[in-house]
This record gives structure tokens, sequence and C-alpha cells, in this order.
């Protein structure tokens, strides 16, 4: 059957989204980039030796964690959170000079990938310099005192109800595109700062840039940041749905520290996948981005690896993330398999680069597909889904198709072997060729818990 279901249909079709979306990041891959444990030396220039790397893996767009310096005031552990932001207008010394990031950007542009950074709109850290010259910037709790959101004690959070702290953050963050020559913002927590502040930024930031395209990265999924201000959003519900997926497949083993068992999950399917595309659909602005991942930095340092939350069907989601409608994420240290969380607050490193050619030239392949394969492409560019029901809740086919470009996906995200047994029409798959190996294929009778095809056909 086609994507648009009875839920979808149910509803209104959403207005499309005025954002006008770069012509580069159709068909993009991001890759967040943590600097402090990307080398040995943590530095900018040590990592500008890894971008012909990068490169080669087939990246574009570049989201570097918060570069700025981080606060000491009730800092957190021994280097402190990213997230603490002390000074806007500055870089972080530990990781070099804003020559040095200049420096990366430019070398970066040179080989044809973007840039953006994390931007912490929402609350500074305890002794940023806004706390002392402009106190009036801060939201009070009832004793009149700042105040940080959530357990974060290392922060103090804005009020956006003082137009001059809004000014003076639409002017820091144009600093960035004007003196250092990037291509947008990843703004944190985006959904905690009022939208229409994002409606107003969003222009002003776009003029900044003086004529080139500005790419905004939401971590929210509220619909309304998509409507005039973001390209894009979080696709946290799928990355739950995946770890539901997961639980109720027997692959979740992932123990919080303090507790003695794995969370438990609402059970859910394969064809719960469907489901969710369809809402997501008929929620969305027209032309909206969602970004999908199976890992990034909160994930891996906070809520388990990829292989503790997804286990053996980690392989098959993540061609999921390259094939459902949006953009794939890459976390520092996914390509050659990081199974360990990083430190968030201490230097740390990640693996060595060439640990595991197996697992990068498996995301090589899937970037390969995503800037090769028209139907693949992120908003109302790409192909539309087209679902092709089974016997088992626990597969899920699909294809996208684009003209003459064709991609079928067949996954069984169950514990079990199933049968390809279609309830109604079947994926033509003539002339259809394995996605990594390139040898014609078809799809098989049955797979196997875990298993994953994926066909490219050109007719």
């Amino acid at each position: 059957m086609g994507l648009c279901g009875t839920a979808a249909a149910a509803q209104a079709s959403p207005a499309a989204t005025t954002v006008d979306h770069p012509d580069w990041s159709r068909d993009a891959v991001i890759y967040e980039v943590n600097v402090r444990q990307f080398t040995p030396e943590g530095t900018l220039n040590a990592f500008a030796r890894e971008l012909p790397r990068l490169r080669d893996l087939g990246v574009d767009i570049l989201w570097f964690m918060p570069m700025h310096p981080i606060s000491e005031a009730k800092r957190k552990g021994t280097l402190g959170s990213y997230y603490a932001v002390a000074d806007y207008k500055a870089l972080n010394p530990e990781y070099g000079t804003l020559a040095d990031f200049k420096r990366v950007v430019d070398e970066a542009h040179a080989l044809g990938m973007k840039v953006i950074i994390d931007w912490v709109p929402n609350h500074t850290g305890c002794d940023n310099i806004w706390v002392n010259s402009h106190p009036e910037y801060y939201a009070r709790n009832e004793k009149g005192e700042m105040f940080g959101p959530f357990d974060w004690t290392d922060t103090y959070k804005l009020d956006y109800s003082n137009p001059e702290t809004r000014a003076a953050m639409i002017d820091a963050m144009s600093f960035w595109l004007t003196d250092a020559g990037i291509d947008g913002f990843r703004c944190d927590v985006a959904g905690q700062v009022p939208v229409d502040f994002w409606n107003e930024a969003r222009p002003a930031l776009d003029a900044a840039a003086q004529g080139r395209s500005v790419f905004m990265l939401a971590e929210a999924t509220e619909p309304e940041l998509m409507e005039h201000a973001f390209d894009m959003g979080y696709n946290w519900p799928m990355k739950d749905l995946f770890s539901a997926i997961a639980a109720t497949s027997g692959q979740y083993s992932f123990i919080a520290p303090g507790e003695t068992a794995p969370k438990t999950f609402p059970e859910r399917h394969a064809a719960d996948i469907v489901k969710l595309v369809e809402s997501q659909e008929a929620e969305y602005p027209g032309d909206s981005y969602l970004m999908n991942m199976t890992s990034n930095h909160d994930l891996n340092s906070w809520e388990g690896t990829e292989f503790e939350r997804l286990g053996s069907l980690s392989r098959a989601f993540a061609i999921l993330s390259y094939t459902l409608p949006g953009m794939p994420l890459i976390y520092t240290g996914q390509e050659v398999g990081l199974n360990r969380a990083l430190e968030f607050f201490e230097k740390d490193e990640a693996p060595d680069w060439s640990s595991k050619p197996a697992m990068t030239e498996f995301y090589m392949t899937l970037n390969a597909l995503k800037h090769s394969r028209p139907e693949l492409a992120s908003g109302k560019l790409g192909g539309k889904m087209e679902v092709f029901p089974t016997d088992s809740q626990d597969l899920l086919v699909f294809s996208r198709r684009h003209g003459s470009r064709e991609t079928v996906v067949a996954v069984n995200l169950g514990p079990k072997a199933e049968l390809l047994t279609f309830k109604g029409a079947t994926p033509a798959t003539e002339g259809a060729v394995n996605a990594f190996t390139g040898a014609p294929a078809e799809l098989p009778a049955s797979l196997e818990p875990g298993e994953a095809v994926l066909l490219t056909i050109n007719r």
C-alpha cells in the first residue's frame, strides 16, 4: 500500500515550510564532531588532519559540538559541559584559536563540506560574561535569583521576554556567520526558546550570511519550529521507537547508572515505523526535514551505545536511518563501530580511525547511496514511501521511487526468522542490484533476525 494510509488521510495536509532549504542539503549526510574526544590532542589543528578522511567517508555537513569557552563556576567534572557557555563570541582555548577554527572552516569548504556549530540559546554558563555585564538578560525564580533549568546546575536560563536578550543573541549568532564563515547552527533545546524568537532570528541570520545559504537544525520535535525558522528537527520519536522495537525483540541491554536492569518499553514492532512516518507526514509542514539517528553525543554518553540499545538490529536500523524520509546522522566514532560511552566532562578519546574498516565501508556505501539516489533526497524532492505489508508485524518492506530510480528495503526487526509472505502487492525488483555488492539481486524468501536487504533499481 502507499504511505498515505488512513491515519494520514484523516488529517488535512500541513502547509509547506517557508524555509528555503539549501540545494546542498537535499542529499546531505550530517556528521557530529566531538572535538575534545576526536584526537589525542583534542584540538582543531589535530582535527584538521581528519578532514580528507571525512570527505572520503562521504560527509557533507560537519556539526561541531559547542566551540565556546566553558564556564568554570559550578563546573561539572574536570573540563565541564560543552553546553555551559562562558562567552558566545569566543572560542574554547582548549581547542585552539578563532583563527584555527576559521582555517578548519575554509579547509572544509575547499573539500566540499559545510560547517555548522552547536549553539546554546536557552541558557549560559554561570560565569558567562553576560551574568555581570547584562544581568537583565536572565530569567529569575520566585526569589529573584538566576537559575538553571532542569538539573543543569552549571547554567542560568535566559529571559526571552526581554527584547535586548533577543537582539544580543542574534548579534552573537551573526558574528559566527560573518566572522567565521560558518553555514548554520544546531540549536540546543530549541523548543525551550520561544518560537517567535526563532521566526525573528531566521531572516536576520539569512541577511548576516550575505547571500550564502544558512542551514538550521533544531534539537526539538515541535512542528511549529519548522514552519518558518528551521530546516530540520530531531527525529526523537523515531529514535525512541527504534529502542522500543529492539527491546521487544530482546536486544536492548543498556542499564543506566544506579539501575539494576534495562528500562522497560511498550511493545513495538516494525509495523509501528509506518504508523509513525504517516503521523509525521500529517503533522509537519510540507518539505520539513527530520534527522534520523542511531547515536549522537547524548545517546552515546547517557543512554547507551547503539549496540547496547539496538543489539543485533543496529545494522538494520542504520540502514533505515538512511532510507526512511529525512537526513542521516553519524556521530564521532560510529564509522569505526564505537562501542563504548565517551566521557562527557573529562578528556577521552574516540577509537583508532582505521580500527574497523568493514564498518567504515558500510557507512561509505550508505553515504554514496544517499548522494546518488534521488529517491532518497530529503524533503519534498525525495520519493514517497510505498509500503508492502507482509504476514509478519516484525518485517518492514518498502520502496521509494523517483522517476526510473527506485530503492527497495526489507528488514526483519523481530527475534526469529520470517517468511516474506506479502498480503497484497509485491515489490517489483526486476533488474535490481544489491546496494552493498553491486551484484544482481532479488528479495529472498525469508529474512533472519536483524537481516536487512537493500536493493537499487535503474529502469
